[in-house]
């Protein structure tokens, strides 16, 4: 196999493809022009979207040419795949502003060179479309019943599948003709959600230009108790900062289960399979290893600054030292704990609890931490004597989420 199919394969990435021997051997003979496509259909990316990204950096690394393809087209309709009901549509305003900020997150992931490693737009050749035209050189290409076939369209057709969402496998092989005849484009890459629409590009491309051309997908991928990876008590793990910060980031990758470590090391950091054997060596400190993962996810998504103070702040949390300032911190008024702070709305004010009544359920089960000791009074208030000399104080919500607060 391909040496970059081969860390691919190593790296769990490889979960189907239309023909491996095939593009094994397309690859061995030079550079592939590949590309993945995402849908701008919300303000930003989250680390679901980057499975695919992980995979293209690798492949680029191997010497393959990457094209980033934006869904501004695409997503003035929204794809059907995966989802149990029809998109919200959004303005073409929203889309072209959401296109613009998830570039600058995949740049600045995977560093854009122009040349090796580019984006298009698939609005460039779908917005001004002849819809006649199209079902006559395009549509009469597809057979419905081959399209039903496909899981993502024959789940959706027991909840409802509009007309508008029917046509999105059409516009996704158009997408895959168009970078074949554009830019020599072979390869699409996606998630497994994607196999339909893949599959539906490749015959197009061998109806339409007698050419050839691979698709291969990746895992959808789940934590070990079978929930979808990324998914925290407040949604998404974001890759916009407003939305998840730095920390939160970072705490999620530090509180993964055991059972995903290996999974995670090799699907989310770029460490050398020696380096993660020997953190999961029999033995080996878990919870290293998981530290390092966090950090080295955080420093690929936010830069290595953020990366660091994100470790600091944990390290401060844990009690093993470190910089409190780099922890979530919210100020308050010195004059509310000097009148005695109702714990409860301490809580709730420091972002530890949603509401009065999840924080009094946080008290009564013993996961409320005020400094080092576990409150057990609901009724009882939290007065400046507990705060430190520099007016701080640190609340702990069970074993996993803290805040700083300051009294100003």
């Amino acid at each position: 196999m391909n040496a970059a199919l081969e860390t691919l394969k190593e790296r769990g990435f490889i979960q189907q493809c239309t023909d491996l021997e095939g593009l094994s051997k397309a690859m061995d003979s030079g550079p592939v022009t590949f590309y993945e496509g995402c849908d701008p259909t919300g303000p930003s990316l989250h680390i679901g979207h980057m499975v695919p990204y992980f995979a293209m950096r690798h492949l680029h690394e191997a010497g393959h040419v990457a094209i980033v393809l934006m869904g501004g087209g695409t997503a003035r309709i929204g794809d059907p795949s995966g989802k149990t009901s029809m998109r919200q549509i959004i303005s073409y305003e929203e889309i072209d502003a959401n296109a613009a900020r998830f570039l600058g997150q995949i740049d600045r992931f995977l560093k854009l060179d122009g040349k090796t490693m580019y984006s298009e737009n698939n609005k460039t050749w779908l917005a001004d479309l002849n819809y006649i035209d199209f079902l006559r050189d395009i549509g009469r290409h597809f057979s419905v019943n081959r399209m039903l076939s496909f899981e993502a369209y024959r789940q959706r057709m027991e909840t409802g599948l509009s007309f508008i969402e029917f046509n999105y496998q059409l516009l996704q092989s158009y997408d895959f003709l168009q970078l074949y005849k554009r830019n020599g484009c072979t390869l699409q890459i996606g998630g497994d959600d994607q196999w339909g629409n893949i599959v539906a590009g490749i015959e197009l491309i061998r109806r339409v230009e007698g050419g050839e051309a691979f698709g291969l997908t990746f895992p959808l991928v789940m934590t070990s108790d079978g929930k979808k990876m990324g998914k925290t008590e407040k949604g998404a793990l974001f890759l916009d900062p407003e939305m998840t910060t730095p920390y939160e980031f970072f705490q999620y990758w530090r509180n993964v289960q055991d059972a995903d470590l290996d999974k995670f090391l090799k699907m989310f950091t770029f460490l050398p399979m020696a380096d993660i054997a020997a953190l999961r060596a029999p033995g080996a400190d878990p919870n290293a290893a998981k530290e390092r993962l966090a950090y080295e996810v955080t420093a690929l998504i936010h830069g290595k600054d953020e990366a660091e103070k994100a470790l600091a702040g944990a390290k401060a949390a844990f009690g093993g030292g470190g910089d409190k300032s780099a922890m979530p911190t919210v100020e308050l008024p010195r004059s509310r704990f000097e009148a005695g702070f109702p714990v409860l709305d301490l809580f709730v004010e420091a972002g530890l609890a949603p509401t009065k009544s999840e924080a009094r359920r946080l008290v009564q089960q013993g996961g409320a931490l005020v400094g080092e000791t576990a409150w057990k009074d609901e009724k009882a208030a939290v007065g400046a004597g507990l705060l430190d000399a520099d007016g701080e104080l640190v609340l702990r919500a069970g074993k996993k989420r803290f805040a700083r607060v300051v009294a100003r």
